[in-house]
């Protein structure tokens, strides 16, 4: 008994290391299910669907037919000819569909990281930065649908691109869905009831697509109104408009040489730099001021979210988080 007593206890066992991560393939899980949700909810609610599509034909089927006879549309690149005002104006009705629809996926993230599912999300494991992107990435492939219905359509109106760019558009199409969805995401971390985001549309997306070249070629907008014309040129939305153009039209050219991309900064004009035209890669130009405009937009809608520094946390986060 003695000798029981006077045995030394056993060491303790290390712990052992409980695997607390996220389950394998729990990523792609999580954006499945946002994708499917949101593509869920763009089917179910029709009428979505339909205003999408109701801006851009109102523009090529009543507005186009108007101008036609008016605003004639010289030889400018991608063009090899003289173009109908219809053909000039789609690309820019088919970024319009992109802007609306980034922006109303934003407006429903209002709703949702305060009553709905990204309420739940945004308090989950996976980190805010996937969450904030797969959100993104649903709602550019919800634009994207839109965008080729559209086309559909327009080819009736014999808008008739080269069959190439049918495929050629689709990663510039991908690019400025999520520039411009990024934007309105971080416009969404600034709102927090969903009136006011509702109005903030309207300050955002008519100033973006009339301050572009859009409707109107940068040329005649220079001719108008110089001050304007800066305008365009400083608007990110512009240079949507002309990535659009010059992949839809199968002119996407890019420089193949380190000689190529200094010369094709240092050839443009000195007076303003950042104007598409100016360039002998107007394409290749739009490509990186969207890519850029994506990464800031991005990086500061994950900052704003972030519970720690965002504009989220100084809020209190949303209600019950």
């Amino acid at each position: 008994m003695h000798g029981t007593l006077d045995r030394p206890m056993p060491a303790a066992e290390p712990a052992r290391s409980v695997d607390v991560g996220l389950p394998r393939f729990g990523y792609w899980h999580c954006f499945y299910g946002i994708l499917k949700r949101e593509l869920l909810r763009f089917l179910l609610q029709r009428g979505r669907f339909m205003s999408a599509l109701v801006r851009p034909l109102v523009w090529l089927f009543i507005f186009a037919a108007g101008f036609r006879s008016v605003l004639g549309v010289s030889i400018i690149p991608p063009y090899e000819t003289y173009v109908l005002y219809e053909v000039y104006v789609t690309p820019g009705l088919m970024a319009m569909i992109q802007l609306f629809g980034g922006l109303q996926s934003s407006l429903s993230m209002v709703y949702d990281r305060e009553v709905g599912s990204m309420r739940i999300l945004l308090t989950s494991p996976y980190p805010r930065w996937f969450l904030l992107t797969s959100k993104l990435f649903a709602g550019t492939a919800i634009s994207v649908i839109q965008v080729y219905v559209y086309l559909a359509i327009a080819w009736w109106w014999e808008v008739e691109p080269p069959h190439i760019g049918y495929i050629m558009v689709l990663p510039a199409l991908i690019l400025s869905g999520l520039m411009l969805g990024s934007i309105g995401l971080f416009l969404s971390s600034l709102i927090k009831q969903l009136e006011n985001f509702a109005s903030v549309m309207n300050f955002v997306i008519f100033p973006m697509f009339f301050t572009s070249s859009a409707l109107y070629p940068l040329w005649r907008v220079r001719e108008a109104s110089l001050t304007l014309y800066y305008v365009c040129n400083f608007n990110p939305f512009t240079y949507c408009v002309e990535l659009i153009r010059f992949t839809l039209h199968a002119k996407f050219d890019v420089p193949t040489s380190w000689d190529q991309l200094v010369l094709m900064f240092t050839s443009m004009d000195k007076g303003n730099v950042f104007d598409p035209l100016s360039s002998d890669y107007p394409g290749f130009v739009a490509f990186l001021v969207v890519l850029l405009t994506t990464a800031v937009f991005l990086g500061l809608s994950i900052l704003a979210y972030d519970p720690s520094r965002g504009l989220i946390g100084r809020r209190g986060g949303p209600e019950g988080a």
